[in-house]
């Protein structure tokens, strides 16, 4: 299939043809081979950067892989192509296997004092074009994107901000590129670490034929013209979609590159040729040439994994698939299934709109012993015990054992299944009305009816809610739950109109002190609990609402204390603070955490660890493994 795309992909990698250079201590990719001896591509050595990012196999236990192969997984929605930028994980900076951060795409950082940050970039580093990716692409993305107007009507994202005020950035040669704020900015570094990176660069030489301080005025009128879109700003931004990966012709620093132009059922995803990681043999990653990615109904996952059409699966399966998933493999599927602890903060965890707009549910939802009643009235260990088979952690959302945080006594707050206690606090909060079934009336006269919207993505949420739905009946609270799709479900927290919702807990349930705590504070709208809130803070004020509660207030006292903190112990003190806030006030109710992620790998793949941990931030799910390093026998997939 991909011996037609390839003429078109190496004419698209460079412009013109090059006479082949052997170099012997750099081994050529059989997939790119003839590409190289027709002269459309230079040899591998020529290929890498001067100074390559060489991988050491044997100290992280993996063996020696094979280039060549095709991985076959799956997305259930045709906007989770992104997850190839996830899962590559190619980034300025990343996280290894123990979470310490080290230079990747960079060749090295300094950071002064915490203010001061200096990138060096790898020399002789390309794009998957071939471009040379310099001081110059960060150049482009600063002053031509990042702070122009039309492109980026709110200005560089947030985290380039300390106390309101940008960083000086200057581009002394081109692979030196250097920030500098007046006051601490602690989290840089480990933002551009993220599984969605900000990707502080871009592509200059492609993207700069779409911007009108380049491109030539006519030519570009023509382009936005058969684009159908209103402006040169929207067509620049309609194809610079480096996380989105879904422009095809968009150069990439990742794995491997886009070969699927429009939307399709199957993507195809080819080894990037220049890419800048090699093995000590001097052999070029990825070892697997070719990512298939199918697009499919989320219910098909587990059983199209069943009958053995994913080399690689993650995504889209849950611990209610385990016994399909072992059942296949008896039935001699030819994969495996390995269980890997969520990273995330709980495995189910309910949100209470604390910024809703009905000014009633408001008033109830805001009073802490409202939802302290709601988190004593829940059975978790029925849960648990029903849904998980007492294989994961019930407790209040917490950080997991795995963090320096950890502290049982933050997973049991207000967490023991307690209902006596629960109907006290309710009757003190003066809800003491009920009608005939026991469920209690709100001041307005209304039933106490909360309902808890869902994603409907994960079965176990639904049944999990069911499960709940006899609790708070005990307590006189009559729980609706409402099943959405997720964009429409985040929308409408957004904007107020949802009383409660139900997701995963914390992305990150792993933090350390050198981890923003910013996700503790009210900084985000997508903390389902205070959208609002972070609304007004990420707009500066421009939309949304300014915290009105103490301890929410608190909270954002404790990150700027965090982010001017000098030392391990003061970082410390205030994620432990933060900690504390969050357990005693139970601004989202966890229910249990540290259920096991199933992960169906080939019998045919190796590297890939039997061990691991599922998490979204940080390790970008397999990311933090480094699926290019994984490798099929034989090197067929």
């Amino acid at each position: 299939m991909f011996d037609a795309l390839k003429p078109f992909l190496a004419a698209a990698l460079c412009v013109a043809p090059l006479a082949a250079q052997a170099e012997p201590e750099v081994q050529e990719s059989a997939f790119w081979q003839s590409e190289v001896k027709a002269g459309y591509m230079p040899p591998a050595a020529k290929r890498i950067p001067d100074v390559p990012l060489v991988v050491d196999l044997a100290a992280k236990g993996r063996e020696f892989g094979i280039q060549g192969g095709t991985l076959n997984t799956m997305v259930t929605r045709s906007k989770d192509i992104r997850q190839m930028v996830v899962y590559g994980y190619a980034r300025l900076a990343g996280y290894d296997e123990n979470y310490q951060l080290k230079p990747d795409i960079l060749l090295s950082f300094e950071a002064e004092n915490n203010r001061r940050f200096t990138l060096k970039l790898r020399p002789g580093h390309r794009w998957s074009s071939g471009d040379p990716f310099t001081s110059a692409d960060f150049r482009y993305w600063w002053e031509d994107v990042a702070n122009n107007e039309l492109l980026s009507p709110a200005g560089p994202p947030d985290f380039m901000r300390v106390l309101g005020k940008l960083p000086r950035v200057s581009f002394p040669d081109e692979t030196t590129v250097i920030y500098e704020w007046d006051a601490p900015n602690p989290a840089f570094m480990h933002m551009l670490a993220q599984a969605r990176p900000p990707f502080i660069y871009r592509p200059a030489e492609y993207l700069k034929q779409f911007h009108a301080d380049y491109a030539d005025p006519e030519v570009l009128a023509e382009e936005v013209d058969y684009a159908r879109v209103k402006s040169w700003a929207a067509l620049h931004n309609k194809y610079d979609n480096m996380y989105k990966f879904d422009n095809h012709e968009l150069p990439t620093l990742q794995p491997w590159i886009n070969a699927s132009p429009g939307k399709k059922i199957r993507h195809q995803f080819v080894r990037n040729p220049y890419y800048h990681r090699i093995d000590s043999r001097g052999v070029q990653l990825p070892y697997i040439d070719t990512v298939e990615m199918e697009i499919v109904t989320a219910g098909l996952v587990a059983a199209k994994s069943n009958a053995g059409e994913a080399d690689l699966q993650a995504r889209g399966l849950g611990f209610r698939d385990i016994p399909i998933l072992r059942k296949g493999e008896k039935d001699g599927r030819d994969y495996k299934t390995y269980l890997w602890a969520s990273g995330a903060a709980s495995q189910i965890a309910i949100y209470p709109n604390l910024n809703v707009n009905d000014p009633v549910w408001r008033e109830i939802l805001r009073d802490v012993r409202v939802r302290r009643a709601l988190s004593l009235a829940i059975n978790r260990r029925a849960i648990n015990r029903a849904l998980y088979f007492n294989l994961a952690e019930p407790g209040a959302m917490a950080v997991l054992e795995q963090s320096e945080f950890f502290d049982p006594a933050l997973r049991e707050a207000w967490a023991d299944f307690n209902p006596e206690l629960a109907n006290q606090l309710l009757d003190e909060a003066g809800l003491t009305e009920k009608d005939g079934y026991g469920i209690r009336y709100l001041p307005d006269g209304r039933r106490m009816e909360l309902v808890v919207e869902t994603a409907g993505e994960r079965e176990e949420v639904e049944n999990a809610l069911q499960i709940i739905t006899d609790d708070w009946r005990d307590v006189g609270v009559k729980l609706v739950m409402r099943p959405l799709d997720r964009d429409i479900l985040r929308n409408r927290v957004f904007s107020g109109t949802t009383m409660s919702s139900a997701w995963f807990g914390w992305d990150n349930g792993l933090p350390q002190a050198y981890t923003s705590p910013a996700y503790l504070a009210p900084t985000d709208q997508v903390f389902l609990s205070w959208p609002k809130w972070g609304q007004h803070y990420q707009t500066g004020g421009s939309a949304g609402e300014p915290p009105d509660m103490a301890p929410a207030q608190r909270l954002l006292a404790l990150l700027q204390d965090w982010n001017m903190a000098a030392t391990h112990e003061e970082r410390a003190a205030a994620w432990r603070e933060m900690l504390k806030i969050h357990a005693d006030q139970v601004y989202a109710i966890g229910v249990v955490a540290a259920a096991p992620q199933p992960v169906v790998v080939s019998n045919r793949l190796r590297n890939v660890p039997e061990k691991a941990i599922w998490a979204w931030d940080p390790g970008a799910h397999f990311g933090v493994y480094h699926p290019d390093e994984f490798f099929f026998e034989g090197g067929e997939g």
